[in-house]
């Protein structure tokens, strides 16, 4: 590992508080990028002499090996937050990779649930005496009635759910806590899950618990929600993101505004949340063009 690029890693993490998801990421794609600047004969690097056509070539070898557009924009970022730390210690004048012209990458539209599909889910009968059945539909429910991410789930500590005041405290990204409340429904199936948990011994410190009170894992999460939503259908994508996208979409198509939905959703840029007004436009049009008779007729 490059002594330079290692010294940058520990700054976005401990200073800057960066996810350890990001991290590896940067880890990854500046290994990455060292490796193609030393060659097949693997000479030390001196990152600081490095200048935009370095970092041109290094695209160049990308795009011909068929990384996307998406891939190699990533890849760029990683490098210009390397030299815009650089620059702050100093070891550098400019940023090499501040002026690259990227190839636009195609804007995805985030795959979601419909709310037919979700109420036809959370309406099917389960066991309410099962403490695990009881548990994976109160997955589904708050992934769906929150928007929390899949890790924010996972470490949601059973101390910050709240049912008399309807709300729970989420650590989210880069350390920052939010706030968010919930509905009278959710709050009865909290209880129903508190009550079964603790009576089979599985309470634990997160919310979330298997067997001897251990917390959940990521899989498991996982296969939780891809069978569930695959027993409805409606989209190809069965991730948990997928909950928190159907969440984001339902709350804009009811009258929510943007800069709320943000805040739920623990964004830090409002164009982050934006990308869901895309996704309730194209709903929108798509409606009108089934039900209204001029739009119909051919030319309409």
């Amino acid at each position: 590992m490059n002594a330079t690029v290692e010294q940058f890693l520990q700054y976005v993490r401990l200073e800057l508080n960066y996810s350890q998801h990001t991290v590896t990421a940067y880890r990854g794609d500046l290994c990455q990028f060292v490796d193609f600047l030393s060659g097949p004969s693997h000479n030390t690097v001196d990152l600081t002499t490095v200048d935009s056509i370095d970092i041109r070539t290094w695209l160049a070898q990308l795009s011909s090996d068929g990384d996307g557009a998406r891939t190699i924009r990533r890849k760029v970022q990683a490098v210009r937050a390397l030299y815009k730390y650089l620059m702050r210690k100093g070891m550098v004048q400019d940023n090499p990779a501040a002026d690259l012209e990227l190839a636009r990458v195609p804007q995805r539209l985030p795959s979601f649930m419909r709310e037919q599909s979700m109420s036809a889910l959370l309406d099917d009968e389960i066991d309410l005496q099962n403490v695990h059945e009881v548990r994976d539909r109160l997955i589904i429910m708050m992934l769906y009635e929150t928007g929390i991410r899949r890790a924010e789930l996972l470490s949601l500590r059973d101390a910050a759910v709240d049912v008399s005041k309807r709300e729970m405290r989420v650590h989210g990204k880069r350390d920052k806590d939010r706030i968010i409340p919930f509905g009278t429904e959710l709050a009865t199936w909290i209880e129903r899950y508190r009550k079964l948990r603790d009576e089979a011994g599985e309470k634990g410190d997160t919310f979330f618990t298997r067997r001897g009170g251990q917390p959940l894992y990521a899989s498991l999460i996982y296969n939780v929600v891809h069978q569930a939503l695959a027993s409805v259908g409606g989209t190809d994508k069965m991730s948990p993101h997928v909950l928190r996208h159907t969440f984001a979409t339902a709350m804009l198509n009811n009258g929510a505004g943007l800069d709320s939905v943000k805040e739920l959703l623990g964004h830090e840029s409002i164009a982050t949340t934006q990308i869901y007004t895309h996704v309730t436009l194209s709903d929108l049009k798509n409606n009108y063009k089934l039900a209204h008779p001029r739009a119909l007729k051919k030319g309409g």
